[in-house]
């Protein structure tokens, strides 16, 4: 996610100073990231092969197993950091400052280990196709390691019979075609059993979806406002809104809050960042027409959107496998 926090304009081609770089807090974050990420990679080896009691046994079994975190920590931290470094060298082709990513660090409440990174960016982007470019930059890039980590992964698990417990991952288009090219047909009643890698390629492409949603200042609303310009604001609103109803959908169809938790903590923590920013509405570009290649890239990015949605993001795993909808 990209984030402009000032009023002043960026002319595409100036060369304004970027913002100053903090080196240790941005190499602090990172490292206190990794750590996080094989922090819950280990934790899914340790639960895999022996039972956790409380807390503290969690604890101790991802600090002691942290070194098993590997697999699953190095392809996540991959697929993250070359979508963060797609914005920035897109912003540097342009000439906009922005800052190094800014890691979030989020162990145990958060299956990855984190809440991905920010860049920030202290002026907004008077050119749509500079807006286009470094909103759509880094979602391709994160998808071109994504796709393979998680076809690789997939040739390393396991179908098997559904069974209770555990977590079910959400299904989308782009992940079932994925998991048919790597393992083909699933027998009905069956699933892929993820390791990690495999989670860790999943993961990317929840990742992907969530910060292609065409809102405000997340990648989908850069490329969106890039696209539709004003009418995007309203557009925005409109999807920023349906949240709640896809974490109603989720609690009505489940019996629960928990599979529809993801879009109500979305929704909250958006209307907290845009309400920071100035509202839910996209900071304005200057007139001008995208160049026709931009447009298909627009056009595309949001196809990409529509087949990575997850109605349902995570959930408890039940006995029947779940379709799409």
């Amino acid at each position: 996610m990209t984030q402009p926090t000032s009023e002043s304009f960026v002319e595409e081609g100036g060369e304004p100073a970027g913002p100053p770089t903090n080196w240790r807090l941005h190499l602090g974050l990172f490292f206190v990231t990794l750590v996080s990420v094989f922090f819950q990679g280990a934790l899914q080896v340790a639960q895999a092969d022996q039972p956790i009691d409380g807390m503290l046994g969690l604890v101790w079994h991802g600090l002691r197993n942290l070194h098993l975190g590997w697999s699953f920590a190095l392809p996540l931290m991959a697929i993250l950091v070359t979508h963060e470094f797609g914005h920035y060298f897109a912003a540097l082709y342009h000439k906009v400052p922005a800052s190094l990513p800014y890691f979030i660090p989020l162990p145990i409440l958060s299956p990855f280990g984190t809440m991905g990174a920010v860049i920030n960016m202290p002026a907004r982007i008077r050119s749509r196709n500079a807006l286009l470019d470094i909103g759509a930059a880094g979602p391709i890039a994160g998808m071109v390691v994504a796709v393979p980590v998680l076809l690789i992964g997939l040739t390393q698990s396991e179908v098997g019979p559904l069974r209770g417990g555990g977590f079910m991952e959400g299904q989308c288009l782009l992940y079932s075609l994925l998991k048919y090219v790597a393992v083909g047909p699933i027998p009905e009643g069956h699933d892929v059993y993820l390791g990690p890698t495999a989670f860790a390629g999943w993961a990317g492409l929840l990742v992907t979806m969530l910060n292609l949603l065409p809102i405000s200042q997340l990648d989908g609303g850069h490329v969106a406002y890039a696209l539709f310009e004003e009418k995007q604001n309203r557009y925005g609103k409109l999807v920023h809104f349906s949240l709640l109803g896809w974490f109603a959908y989720n609690w009505i169809r489940w019996g629960s809050i928990e599979p529809g938790l993801v879009w109500g903590v979305w929704f909250f923590l958006l209307f907290g960042l845009t309400r920071a920013s100035g509202g839910v509405g996209h900071p304005p570009t200057e007139p001008g027409e995208l160049s026709p290649g931009r447009k298909a890239v627009a056009v595309g990015t949001l196809v990409l959107f529509v087949l990575l949605f997850m109605p349902t993001p995570l959930r408890q795993q039940a006995l029947i496998a779940e379709t799409f909808l």
